[in-house]
């Protein structure tokens, strides 16, 4: 959240300036330190929500105008996001909500190399079994969640799957805040998924990633990656208002 804050300062100094902004100025009007501002600029300038306009300076990107109620491709400044922290993190992506008490996926990013997992028990009904599930889970209340799993029982998928309501939510409420929940086999044998929340309106989100067992380093690393580029997703979010259901090829 501090990171999309951030985004969000440097934003609104970029877009009162037509003819462009200098970093300096930029630091100036935030107080941002040096190398935060040039991380901040680096993810927006892939967003396109900012450009640069020469040496040190940058004007508003295209998808900046989406904040104003122009132009129509939201959903396609999101895909592109998501697009992105796919061919980082090397597995499919994706963007779920929790709304009217089901587990929904939103948004995801695939590709050949990068496949979906199968969906061979609705996430719906899974959202103790899954990493997207546990992510939501764990930004709802103690009450929504029971109500949750009243609706849906802890069905055992796996070998691996928690069948214990108490155990899921101690391991959901002794968890850092900034650790990514983990789904290691337990709704698909072969397929391990981790999975961060975030949250860009009144309803519990989360981004995830998915891919086929690995060893445990590289699902490590891509959880670490999954991490630092979720509040690109975040801020994309806030900006388009993606919500639709739309692949990403």
């Amino acid at each position: 959240m501090e990171s999309v804050h951030q985004a969000l300062r440097v934003l609104e100094v970029v877009g009162r300036y037509s003819g462009g902004v200098s970093l300096t100025q930029i630091a100036r009007r935030t107080g941002l330190p040096q190398l935060v501002l040039a991380r901040v600029m680096e993810r927006l300038v892939r967003a396109n929500l900012a450009t640069p306009a020469g040496p040190g300076a940058y004007v508003a990107g295209t998808a900046l105008a989406l904040t104003a109620g122009v132009g129509d491709d939201g959903p396609g400044r999101l895909r592109q996001t998501l697009a992105w922290v796919r061919d980082a993190v090397g597995a499919a992506v994706y963007v779920a909500r929790y709304t009217d008490g089901e587990v929904a996926i939103t948004q995801y990013a695939d590709s050949p190399t990068a496949p979906l997992v199968e969906e061979w028990v609705d996430f719906r009904a899974a959202a103790h079994a899954s990493a997207v599930g546990k992510a939501l889970l764990t930004q709802l209340e103690d009450e929504d969640r029971r109500d949750h799993l009243a609706r849906h029982r802890m069905e055992r998928f796996t070998p691996h799957t928690l069948t214990s309501e108490r155990t899921l939510f101690h391991q959901l409420d002794v968890r850092l805040p900034n650790d990514p929940l983990l789904d290691l086999q337990e709704y698909a044998m072969g397929t391990v998924c981790a999975a961060v929340p975030i949250t860009a309106g009144p309803n519990a989100e989360c981004v995830a990633l998915s891919m086929p067992a690995p060893d445990p380093h590289r699902l490590k690393q891509a959880a670490r990656i999954l991490q630092s580029e979720a509040a690109a997703v975040l801020l994309a979010l806030i900006v388009t208002g993606g919500s639709v259901l739309t692949p990403t090829a």
